[in-house]
């Protein structure tokens, strides 16, 4: 039987045609070549006024947090279920992640949670599209408002979400996108910074060229301490194939969770990944979370997943659980949701047969409670 992979990117011929020209050809003065065109293609499908392209999200991440000014003891508000990745810059720089709960639905951040966590130490807002879900913006957009606060997206998983017109990332004062190798779009390793913030955007220019700003004609002349989390060339040349399929690969994804759908339809006790009045939802990764009343163990189900050639995977753990943080189970929703959800397999070459499979093996592991 072969396996089915939770996830793995889809490669044509289109991508090795461009990689291979940048390895042959993108050196000297062509060596960012690749990386202006894939930010300008980027930040076109977004729809914002800049992108800069980098090694990976949290080089994103840890960029804009300096851009923003945080510095040591400031508060930026999360949720607590989250990847890890998403909350380590916030510790580079000594500043506090305050951990909050996250809605029942869509399993993203809880706006009244924001509230009740805001302190004089508070400078920002820090959401989560977790799974391809959506934020509830316009709310925390409000809330932010009303205090005077910076909105960071963390849209990594968000390629293809759009709230209200609005595709995600581009709607706080500056988001993050990953372009690892388990998502919709992949340039192996890498990511991407989007703002239509020209503060932000000329603040990052420099900070990720070692504190070379690009206006000054001196050579090697740095105005302040930076970093290096620059995307390559031939990274960048894959990012641009992908950016000319990405209809398709978002439509893919979409396909595959309406088919999971499907399969679902008429049991009592899954919910998946929600689609609000308003939103679209790329579905990155289609996810079930059983309800209490089912008999449901994430361990044994995922046990079953692998004896039939499956790779599942875990829900997010808080991460106020994890020995680096406090513990704060106060976060009710977070510290009982990941123990009744998995993520399904998705990937564009998976079938229908191979979804049937993957239901089927669920549905036998409730066999009993449903």
């Amino acid at each position: 039987m072969n396996r089915i992979y939770y996830t793995k990117p889809s490669i044509t011929q289109l991508e090795v045609q461009y990689a291979t020209d940048a390895a042959t050809n993108g050196w000297g003065e062509k060596c960012y070549d690749y990386i202006n065109k894939f930010e300008a293609l980027f930040a076109q499908h977004l729809g914002t006024k800049y992108a800069i392209a980098t090694s990976s999200c949290t080089g994103a991440i840890h960029l804009g947090l300096v851009a923003l000014g945080i510095k040591p003891d400031d508060e930026i508000i999360i949720a607590d279920t989250n990847w890890i990745a998403t909350v380590a810059p916030i510790t580079y720089l000594f500043a506090k992640p305050v951990f909050v709960d996250i809605l029942p639905d869509t399993w993203c951040i809880d706006p009244d949670s924001i509230r009740k966590a805001i302190t004089p130490k508070t400078k920002a807002i820090y959401v989560t599209h977790l799974y391809g879900n959506l934020c509830e913006m316009d709310e925390i957009l409000d809330i932010a408002q009303k205090h005077g606060l910076s909105v960071i997206e963390d849209a990594a998983e968000g390629i293809g979400s759009v709230y209200k017109g609005k595709k995600a990332g581009s709607i706080g004062d500056f988001g993050t996108f990953s372009f690892h190798g388990t998502k919709t779009i992949t340039t192996g390793e890498g990511g991407m910074f989007v703002t239509n913030r020209k503060d932000l955007y000329d603040t990052i220019q420099i900070l990720n060229s070692h504190g070379r700003n690009p206006t000054n004609p001196k050579q090697f002349w740095c105005e302040m301490i930076g970093y290096k989390y620059k995307m390559s060339n031939m990274q960048a040349a894959i990012g641009c194939a992908q950016m000319e399929r990405i209809e398709e690969l978002i439509l893919r994804k979409r396909e595959i969770f309406s088919q999971y759908q499907e399969g679902f339809q008429g049991i009592q006790g899954i919910s998946m990944n929600p689609e609000k009045k308003g939103t679209k939802n790329g579905y990155w990764m289609p996810t079930i979370v059983c309800d209490k009343s089912l008999c449901f163990d994430r361990e044994k189900l995922l046990k079953k997943f692998k004896e039939n050639n499956i790779d599942g995977r875990s829900f997010f753990y808080p991460l106020s659980m994890m020995p680096m943080f406090e513990e704060k189970r106060e976060n009710a929703i977070s510290y009982d949701i990941y123990g009744r959800a998995v993520n399904l397999p998705s990937y564009h070459d998976i079938t229908q047969e191979n979804i049937i499979t993957v239901v089927d093996v669920v549905k036998k592991a409730l066999k009993g409670s449903l």
